[in-house]
C-alpha cells in the first residue's frame, strides 16, 4: 500500500467516526489538502507524458510502455482527487449541518442546562432538588 492509499484509508476510517463539527471539519481539511497534493501529481504526470510523447525516440521499445504507464497514473490522480474533492465537500455540508450546535458560546450552553433544569423543576414540584 502506498502512503497515500494509507494516507486515504485512515482518513476514510475517520470519516466513518465523526460526529462533530469538528471531526468533519478537519475532515474536510483533509480531503481537500489531499485533492490538491493530486492534482499536482497529476500536473506532474501530464508534463512526462507530454515528454514522452514528444521524445519517444530516446526510450526505444520502452517509449510505449512509459507512455501507458504515465497516462494511467495520470488518469488515476485526477480520479482520486474528484473523489477527495465531492468527500470535502460532503464533510463541509455535514459541518454546516452541525454548526450551529457545537458553536454556542460556554454561555450559552450554561444557560440551556440551566433553562432543562428548570423545566425539571417546574414539571414537578414536588420532587426535591
Amino acid at each position: 500500500m502506498s502512503p497515500l492509499e494509507a494516507q486515504n484509508d485512515n482518513i476514510n476510517r475517520a470519516g466513518k467516526s465523526a460526529k462533530t463539527y469538528a471531526d468533519h471539519e478537519k475532515l474536510a481539511k483533509q480531503y481537500q489538502n489531499t485533492a490538491k497534493e493530486m492534482l499536482r501529481k497529476a500536473e506532474e504526470q501530464k508534463k512526462l507524458l507530454q515528454h514522452y510523447e514528444e521524445k519517444s525516440y530516446l526510450y526505444g521499445r520502452q517509449a510505449q510502455d512509459k507512455q501507458s504507464h504515465t497516462s494511467a497514473l495520470l488518469h488515476k490522480y485526477e480520479r482520486t482527487a474528484e473523489e477527495d474533492i465531492k468527500l470535502a465537500a460532503f464533510h463541509r455540508q455535514m459541518a454546516s449541518e452541525l454548526a450551529p450546535r457545537d458553536h454556542a458560546t460556554p454561555a450559552e450552553k450554561r444557560q440551556e442546562r440551566n433553562h432543562e433544569n428548570n423545566a425539571k423543576v417546574e414539571s414537578d414540584p414536588n420532587e426535591q432538588i
